[in-house]
């Protein structure tokens, strides 16, 4: 199976957001990540057998941004808008048929968390990554199969301003030759709480 994380694309300022955050939209700079992103993927003939999102609108519409890219179909679950941990995970993926190739859409601090716990490493996902997991088959877990070792995570792309060419390291760990290093995500400590 070959989980898919994608954080949601930029969706401004929280803090100076007025009204509900179940309701806070991505910025223009959101919607060009998640347009990137979604070009990208096509471009490279990524398929996706499922795409389930949080029902928060600047997931909601990173999902759909990018599944209309591959021509898929986007679903709302609504445990991925609430702390999203490995129990949940487990539900997602009996509740949705346990499909081969599945994309999920939601927030940190929860997919850096859950990442960081199926590669036994921590891996920030910044706004508009998207993570692959490759989950094998001897399993701890009576939904997951066995987490990969550190070197089965692989990143496909984190859409940066420049273009989707650069893989974004903090989702990855690895940069396409030719790129320079970035400054890190923020400390856990400083984004912790907050669904972002």
């Amino acid at each position: 199976m070959l989980l898919h994380l994608l954080r949601h694309a930029h969706a401004g300022d929280p803090a100076a957001w007025e009204g509900p955050d179940d309701v806070r939209p991505l910025s223009d700079k959101g919607r060009g990540q998640a347009e990137r992103l979604g070009k990208f993927l096509a471009r490279v003939g990524f398929r996706a057998d499922a795409i389930v999102t949080s029902p928060k609108r600047r997931a909601l519409e990173t999902a759909e941004i990018v599944a209309g890219h591959l021509e898929t179909a986007v679903t709302v679950d609504d445990r991925l808008a609430g702390s999203f941990e490995l129990a949940a995970l487990e539900e997602v993926l009996e509740a949705h048929g346990r499909p081969e190739r599945l994309v999920l859409v939601g927030h940190d601090p929860d997919f850096s968390e859950l990442l960081a716990l199926l590669c036994a490493a921590e891996i920030p996902m910044r706004k508009g990554a998207l993570a692959r997991v490759e989950i094998g088959s001897a399993c701890r877990s009576p939904a997951l199969a066995r987490p990969p070792r550190p070197a089965q995570a692989r990143g496909l792309t984190g859409v940066s301003p420049r273009g989707s060419r650069r893989a974004t390291r903090s989702a990855t760990g690895i940069r396409p030759p030719g790129t320079r290093s970035r400054a890190s995500a923020p400390s856990r400590s400083a984004t912790s709480g907050a669904r972002r």
